[in-house]
């Protein structure tokens, strides 16, 4: 027999069928509402359980909300607390049907039974409607008088939500000094907990404006008090433990004795089974210690254990989590954990994200004796199903390789790698031994005589391919076939794709060119003139160049693309030490896991592109007044600290690539590569012909280029109203309205960047150039600046956002122009200004 039609099949029963089955709901609601009949509470709650699963689905049955009300009249706890989730989820949009639950929730709130009181007092302050704030104060204040420590619990809750709803009856009412009674003297911890969180929060906010809460908010920090939360802290649960160690990390102790105090309290906190209580009690002793060098190396072998013992014995998220911390540690102290690397040897079954984490350990804490053991391990991981590991493991052998002097097992490890005929095993392998020949020149020969019998047909990752060629221009008077491969390379130039491999065939190219010239020579021209026709910019300006330097002197050319080689000491790392010192300050958090401080991935400004700010209020610009209006508060006061996040710098560098550019390579569609056979190159330019073709193409290379036509002259400067005004809420308007017309990046002279720690002298000097400030901010290393100028003859206005990044000597500007088609030409006025700011 077939299956019934889906129309005929029985309807879900959490799903109504149509508007009826509320109003059947309402009707039947309506009966029981004053219904004592036995079973009466058994039918309210079949009821009760459809109207909370239509509400979990999104179904509107606000209009049930009276007769739930009216059925709330019972001593059943789960009816009530049915009732109370739904007067919750509907009571903020409903203000006006929120009168009606008022007198049975303090009715409630009355209740001989205390779970009773305690969610009916709980419902009370989460109905968060501002106009029944008074019916809270009654409740309130009797819940924190309670005998039951549950319903003190929630009244305590309950008080920072009055606060959020209107901070100034909570204040009037001095609820905060009766909460901050009951933290000294209440006998229930979580009642404890309950007070200092709220008043952690309330007097931080009330702070900014009151001389009083910074008074109560310092007092939290008093010596008395962290004896008294420290001495307790075992009556707490978690999350309140962690509350408390959290402060005890601000507390500044007297003196030596009063720090090994606090560590001889906390010293059991270490054994935790949370691994967020033991975080925490790591960061207190990490940060008491951090000027008694010697006391602070022997917290890292006290902490040393149980956080080991933590990542083994947790699932894979908190060993992650324990790990990261652990890494920080590792970099900051590597040799104290030097003798624990098999703690960090990786397991078959863990993810993939832990693996990559503890390769990254193994690499931090390798030194002279480990490191043959650990190369071994990671070698083992070369061979693993997972691609991703296996390259980071070929990674981490390579990065010890730099670390270490003595690398002679290294290297005959690294050279096994090629042996293993996989692509991305060579691909990984030949990048790390480009590295590995930059530091220790000393190797090429050994290193040579494997990677010359790699064929390049195989490589065909940009990364492997560019190392590969730079190694055969590099040492082409070692590798027999080095110019024949070039030549091969070169001759596919069309089918490589990747900018990096082409920049490194030019490179490669010259440099053999000087070793091996008959051999080159054809290859070279080549190269040039394919590189010269090429429309990615960098590549064009890279040939061009040899091309020029080519024509004015041989020799010159060789010591400019061949120098002597030098070892490379060390390699740049990607963070700073400023940024490790940021991450470790902030210790026990997402900024461990993230290697970023908080600001890079919390504060506005690294998470999309500036916006005016809707507070800069109504400042009359003008000449004579301008130089006095420019405090850091006329924009949102998140924009404090505007430093990108590499990543981000990377996508605005993309944003401005060369592929984009209206620059066009010259092109000639005649057969280059027979033209260039007959290249000869020998011997220094005469100055005839360096004056002659120092810039025009000539026939040296037998391109038959014409010669570039002579450059246009450049149009004259914008002339700006030097008494321009704008009324903040005008540029305010225009900034939203108009479209960005340019943006640009530019360079800022060292005179500058020295003058620029006091911004207003920036402004000042724009002003001498008829460029206006209207708002400015930041801190080092980052300023912002808001700015304005009218054309001389039109009411014409510019409206422009410049960041200087103090650091890079770089400006960053955006330009909104009421006459779009002159805003490069204001751009060029506002790049002159800069240029000269800090000149004398």
């Amino acid at each position: 027999m077939a299956p019934p039609a889906a129309s005929a099949r029985y309807p879900s029963p959490s799903q109504p069928s149509g508007k009826s089955e509320v109003t059947d709901l309402k009707s039947q609601l309506r009966q029981l509402a004053g219904s004592r009949a036995p079973g009466v509470d058994d039918s309210k709650r079949d009821l009760f359980k459809k109207v909370i699963s239509y509400m979990t689905i999104g179904i509107d049955v606000s209009s049930v909300f009276g007769e739930m009300v009216m059925c709330s009249a019972t001593s059943d706890i789960v009816l009530k607390k049915m009732c109370y989730l739904y007067v919750g989820n509907y009571a903020k949009g409903n203000p006006d049907l929120s009168l009606l639950t008022i007198n049975f929730l303090q009715r409630d709130c009355k209740d001989e039974d205390p779970m009773i009181r305690g969610l009916a007092l709980r419902s009370l302050c989460s109905l968060r409607v501002p106009n029944l704030v008074e019916y809270l104060l009654g409740p309130l204040g009797s819940g924190l008088k309670d005998n039951n420590s549950y319903v003190r619990t929630i009244a305590v809750t309950g008080v920072l939500k009055l606060y959020h709803i209107s901070a100034s009856t909570c204040i009037d009412a001095e609820f905060p000094a009766t909460l901050k009674s009951l933290m000294l003297h209440d006998s229930d911890a979580q009642v404890v907990a309950n007070c200092l969180a709220a008043l952690q929060e309330i007097w931080s906010l009330e702070a900014s404006h009151s001389e009083e809460a910074c008074r109560e908010k310092e007092s939290l920090l008093s010596k008395p008090l962290i004896y008294y939360f420290l001495n307790r802290i075992k009556e707490f649960n978690e999350w309140a433990q962690c509350l408390i160690l959290e402060l005890a990390v601000k507390y500044v102790p007297s003196d030596s004795n009063d720090i090994f105090d606090i560590m001889n309290l906390l010293e059991d906190r270490l054994q935790h089974a949370n691994g967020a209580v033991v975080l925490a009690t790591v960061k207190v002793f990490l940060q008491l210690t951090l000027s008694m060098t010697d006391v602070h190396q022997q917290v890292y072998e006290r902490i040393k254990s149980p956080l080991l013992t933590l990542v083994s014995s947790g699932s894979p998220e908190q060993s992650y989590a324990i790990l990261s911390h652990l890494h920080l540690l590792v970099v900051r102290a590597p040799f104290i954990f030097a003798s624990d690397y098999k703690h960090f040897y990786c397991q078959y079954n863990e993810p993939s994200y832990v693996k990559k984490l503890k390769l990254e350990m193994l690499t931090a804490i390798a030194n002279e004796s480990n490191t043959y053991e650990i190369v071994t391990e990671l070698c083992e991981y070369a061979a693993n199903v997972d691609i991703e590991i296996a390259r980071e493991s070929i990674r981490a052998v390579g990065k010890i390789a730099l670390q270490q002097y003595d690398v002679n097992a290294i290297v005959d490890r690294l050279l096994q790698f090629l042996e293993m005929e996989k692509d991305y095993v060579t691909a990984e392998t030949l990048v790390l031994v480009k590295d590995l020949l930059r530091k220790h020149p000393q190797w090429s020969h050994d290193c040579i005589s494997v990677v010359g019998g790699i064929s390049s047909k195989n490589i065909q990752e940009p990364k492997a391919k560019a190392a590969l060629i730079w190694m055969l221009g590099e040492y082409a008077q070692d590798m027999s076939d080095a110019p024949y491969i070039l030549e091969n390379l070169i001759e596919n130039w069309e089918e490589e794709h990747s900018a990096e491999v082409r920049l490194h065939l030019l490179t490669a190219a010259m440099k053999c060119f000087f070793k091996r010239a008959p051999e080159t020579q054809k290859a070279l021209g080549i190269a040039l003139a394919a590189g010269i026709a090429d429309f990615h910019q960098d590549v064009h300006d890279r040939a061009l160049f040899y091309y020029r330097v080519l024509q004015h002197d041989v020799h010159v050319a060789e010591r400019v693309v061949s120098p002597p080689q030098q070892a490379v000491s060390a390699f740049a790392d990607t963070q700073s030490s400023e940024i490790k010192d940021r991450i470790f300050d902030e210790f026990n958090s997402l900024s461990v896991i993230y290697q970023k401080p908080s600001y890079m991935f919390t504060d506005k400004e690294h998470r999309g592109p500036f916006e005016f700010s809707d507070e800069i209020g109504n400042i009359p610009i003008t000449p004579e007044t301008s130089s006095d209006i420019v405090p850091a508060q006329q924009y949102e006061a998140n924009d404090k600290d505007l430093l990108l996040s590499t990543d981000e710098k990377d996508d605005n560098k993309g944003l401005s690539s060369n592929n984009g550019s209206a620059y066009t390579a010259p092109y000639e569609n005649s057969n280059i590569s027979s033209q260039m056979q007959e290249l000869a190159i020998s011997g220094p330019a005469t100055s005839a012909t360096t004056t002659q073709s120092s810039f025009d193409f000539d026939d040296l290379l037998g391109l038959g280029l014409t010669a570039a036509p002579a450059p246009t002259p450049s149009p004259p400067l914008l002339k700006l109203n030097p008494r321009a005004s704008l009324d903040p809420r005008a540029f305010q308007q225009k900034w939203r309205q108009l479209p960005i017309s340019l943006t640009q990046e530019f360079s800022v002279n060292p005179q500058g960047i020295a003058a620029l720690t006091v911004p207003q002298s920036l402004i000042k000097h724009m002003q001498s150039h008829s460029i206006h400030c209207i708002a400015s901010g930041g801190q080092a290393p980052n300023f912002k600046f808001f700015f304005f100028a009218q054309k001389e003859a039109e009411p014409s206005d510019y409206l422009t956002e410049c960041i200087i990044n103090s650091s890079s000597a770089k400006a960053q500007i955006k330009v909104k122009a009421d006459e779009q088609s002159t805003s490069q030409a204001f751009a060029t006025v506002f790049e002159t200004a800069l240029s000269k700011f800090g000149m004398p």
